[in-house]
């Protein structure tokens, strides 16, 4: 399994309503450093992107961050789950954040 299978494995287990951040997700790596660059870049990539929620990846101060199809969709996404944004960022982030 190359690295980008193993993201996108990892994201499929974030749970509809919680959010993660590519910070999270390179420390399920036991990385440190800019494997959250690697990370967003695996995430770009992703052929499924509801399938496999990459929508659900957000930046680690709680700001929404890039998404391959687009903020608005992003955000629509995020709020038909329940996250609540104000100003692109997610009201009460820490509340909503899922760890590995």
């Amino acid at each position: 399994m190359n690295f980008q299978q193993k993201v996108l494995s990892l994201v499929k287990h974030i749970p509809k309503g919680k959010v993660t951040t590519y910070k999270e997700i390179g420390k399920a790596f036991h990385k440190r450093g800019q494997i959250y660059r690697a990370v967003g870049r695996a995430l770009k990539e992703n052929k499924l992107p509801i399938i496999i929620p990459c929508h659900r990846v957000v930046c680690s101060d709680g700001s929404i961050g890039g998404y391959s199809r687009g903020i608005k969709k992003k955000i629509a996404l995020l709020k038909k789950e329940g996250i609540q944004i104000k100003n692109n960022k997610i009201i009460d982030f820490k509340k909503k954040l899922f760890k590995f």
